[in-house]
This record gives structure tokens, C-alpha cells and sequence, in this order.
């Protein structure tokens, strides 16, 4: 009778070699899982004191924040903007006021009357407010026009804003300020930084006019012409650039 050899088992193609090494990587996926889990949860129960009273630690400090807010900066705020209003009145009267009278209406804004805070006391008190900081604006601008111009220059540095138009503003009075005390080379860095705060047809061609003015005072020449060429080609519709030709020549031809 004949016999025949046994079989062995047929091999695996690769496909099925691929396939059962994915299902073991897989099983070893979700059991790493598991055990991640497992650990977490076990974590977790060991320390559900701290998380829960972390969590109410979060919630506190929210409800302080919100609070804070609420009960002690918007009404700081609002008496803030209340004790504003008084001397500013008297600063725009100074606007208006003869010349003999300007220097007295400024003091007054500036040191208040009638148990009233005036802009120094207002900066002071209300120093983390809008209304503190804006007025440091003021008492700024007050000095400069009292002619004391070192406190101009304080309170002016201390006013931080927002608005582009009135920072510009604050930066082109220190200018002012350096340069009636005859520091040029300052008044002319804040005349650009002015210039430079916030690109527009009013602030910017009028501080490039002054730091090219400056400059020419200065000697220096060139930075005077690169001043008064970039009002040429941005602003030559505004006031300060119809006659800005002769200020490019001036600074050109004395080099």
C-alpha cells in the first residue's frame, strides 16, 4: 500500500502576517490604555481632596477677580472720572483766559480748590485708573504751558495711551518741553517718535516739520532732508508740505 508524507501547515502569505501583527500591536494599544486608565483612576482616588479643593481654589480666585472688579475698580473708576471733571474745567478756561489770568487758572487746575483734587493729586490717588493716567496728560500740558518744563516732561512720560492721536500728542510736547530747555538732540528723538506713534495727515506731517527743524539747528543735514522729503511725498496736500521744497533744498545744499 502506498504511503504518502504528512503535511505540514501551509504557510502564512504576508498579507495575513500583516494583518496578525496589527491585531497584536492593536491588543497592545488598548491594553497600554487600560493600564493608563487604570492608573489614572487609581491616582485620581488617592487624590480627590487636592483636585477638589484645587478646583475650588480656581473658583475663588475667579469669584475674587470678578468682584474685585466689580465692587473696588469700576467704582474707583467712576469717582476717578467725577474728580477729573473739576479741573479740567479750569483747564479749559485757561484756553480762553487773557494772558494775565492763564498762569493763575493753571495753577488751579493742577492743585484743585475748594477741597477738590486738582490733576497732581487726582495722578497720585487715582494712579491705576484711566482717569489718573489721563490726568498726568494734563498736569503735563499745564506745566509746559506754565513754562516748567521739567515737570512737563515727568508727567507727560507717565501718561501711557491707546489712542495713537493723543499718545503722538504727548510725545510731541516732551519735544517741545527738551526744546525749550535747549536739549535738541532729545527734543528732536521725541519729535520722531511722535511722528512715527501714529501715521496721519495731522500729528505726523507736524512732528516731521519739527524734527527737521531740529535737525537743521543740529547740523544734521541729512536727517534733516530724509524729515522733510517724507512730508513731500506722504503729505504734500497738508499745510506743511506745499512749501516744503525750500526746507529739502535748505538741508540738501548745506551739507
Amino acid at each position: 500500500m502506498a504511503t504518502y508524507k504528512k503535511r505540514g501547515a501551509k504557510p502564512r502569505s504576508k498579507k495575513e502576517q500583516t494583518a496578525a501583527e496589527m491585531q497584536s500591536a492593536t491588543a497592545e494599544v488598548f491594553n497600554t490604555l487600560d493600564e493608563t486608565a487604570s492608573k489614572s483612576e487609581k491616582w485620581i482616588e488617592q487624590n480627590n481632596k487636592t483636585l477638589f479643593y484645587g478646583l475650588v481654589g480656581v473658583i475663588v480666585v475667579i469669584l475674587g477677580y470678578m468682584g474685585y472688579n466689580k465692587y473696588i475698580i469700576e467704582p474707583t473708576e467712576l469717582e476717578a472720572s467725577n474728580e477729573l471733571a473739576f479741573p479740567r474745567k479750569y483747564f479749559d478756561q485757561a484756553s480762553t483766559a487773557a494772558d494775565s489770568n492763564v498762569d493763575s487758572i493753571l495753577n488751579l487746575s493742577l492743585t484743585g480748590a475748594d477741597g477738590k483734587y486738582g490733576f497732581i493729586d487726582i495722578a497720585s490717588s487715582y494712579s491705576g485708573t484711566k482717569a489718573g493716567n489721563l490726568a498726568n496728560y494734563y498736569a503735563g500740558v499745564s506745566y509746559l504751558r506754565l513754562k516748567e518744563y521739567q515737570n512737563a516732561i515727568k508727567y507727560l512720560s507717565d501718561f501711557k495711551s491707546d489712542d495713537k492721536i493723543l499718545g503722538a500728542t504727548a510725545l510731541g510736547a516732551i519735544g517741545d518741553a527738551f526744546a525749550d530747555i535747549d536739549q535738541l538732540g532729545e527734543a528732536m528723538d521725541y519729535y520722531e517718535k511722535a511722528a512715527n506713534e501714529n501715521t496721519n495727515e495731522f500729528t505726523t506731517p507736524l512732528f516731521l516739520m519739527k524734527a527737521g527743524k531740529t535737525a537743521l539747528q543740529l547740523g544734521e543735514f541729512s536727517k534733516a532732508e530724509q524729515f522733510f522729503t517724507r512730508i513731500q511725498k506722504e503729505f504734500s496736500s497738508t499745510e506743511y508740505g506745499r512749501d516744503i521744497e525750500k526746507y529739502i533744498n535748505s538741508a540738501k545744499y548745506a551739507q
